[in-house]
């Protein structure tokens, strides 16, 4: 019998790939490392999105920012270039009727390190100079992007589109997370930020085991970073797929098959 699958993603995006982690006859367990929170005042991120024809480029960095965004304003002028940081977000601009057919989209060519620093390679960063650029983030974020983009002569404008929270450890998900540790499961695990969360929650786990317990499940995750991260807090079984779901099922698949 093959080990149960826990998505980590905020619920929102959980469901489509707990959908086809089943398809492929795995067992999908969902256990959201993240909640994601409308802002308070959303007025800054309106006026931001009022006139998007005064951008050259909207970069998005990630999922999250792109359906908060379209949520205020669903229509974009199809002028605009789309920057994204992986396949992830390329499928959310796709939910949201934005493709590659229809638009111009940018991001990484290296599907195992897509970040900010993969997508300014793939940037016509002199096409942009003086040029404006929104970046849509959450509340809280790297600054990594937009300080690169300013010292290369870009007009830069940061605008929060959700918030980012760590759900509450109750009584149900202590209970959860130590079946799901007892079950030895395999974990997709999407942001360093999430991993560290998880490690968290483990600290908390009153029979003290948690934290052992946990680094010697097996992880999967998509970016080179969540790996460092990984590694850094002492998982010993990672697997590294790249940017995309579809990487993400087919290590499932071929771990199905080991």
């Amino acid at each position: 019998m093959t080990n149960p699958v826990v998505i980590t993603r905020p619920l929102a995006q959980a469901g489509l790939l707990a959908q086809r982690v089943a398809a492929i006859g795995r067992n999908a367990v969902m256990f959201p490392l993240l909640e994601i929170h409308p802002l308070s005042n959303p007025t800054e991120l309106h006026a931001a999105l009022h006139d998007l024809t005064a951008y050259a480029m909207v970069a998005f960095v990630s999922p999250n920012a792109i359906d908060a965004a379209f949520s205020v304003m669903p229509g974009w002028p199809r002028d605009i270039v789309f920057a994204i940081m992986g396949e992830g977000s390329r499928a959310a601009l796709a939910h949201h009727g934005v493709t590659s057919a229809n638009a111009h989209i940018v991001g990484p060519r290296d599907p195992q390190r897509t970040d900010s620093q993969t997508l300014l390679e793939a940037l016509d960063l002199g096409a942009l100079k003086d040029k404006r650029v929104l970046i849509i983030r959450g509340e809280t974020g790297r600054e990594f992007l937009a300080d690169k983009l300013r010292d290369a002569g870009v007009q830069v404008t940061q605008v929060a589109a959700y918030r980012r929270m760590a759900p509450t450890m109750d009584q149900a998900r202590r209970v959860q997370l130590r079946n799901l540790l007892d079950a030895k499961c395999d974990w997709i695990v999407t942001s360093s930020e999430a991993l560290e969360i998880l490690m968290r929650m483990m600290q908390q786990i009153a029979d003290g085991g948690g934290v052992v317990k946990m680094q010697q499940q097996r992880i999967i995750v998509p970016h080179v970073r969540i790996e460092e991260t990984a590694r850094a807090l002492g998982f010993i079984d990672i697997t590294l797929t790249g940017s995309g779901d579809e990487r993400l099922l087919a290590a499932l698949q071929s771990q199905s098959r080991a």
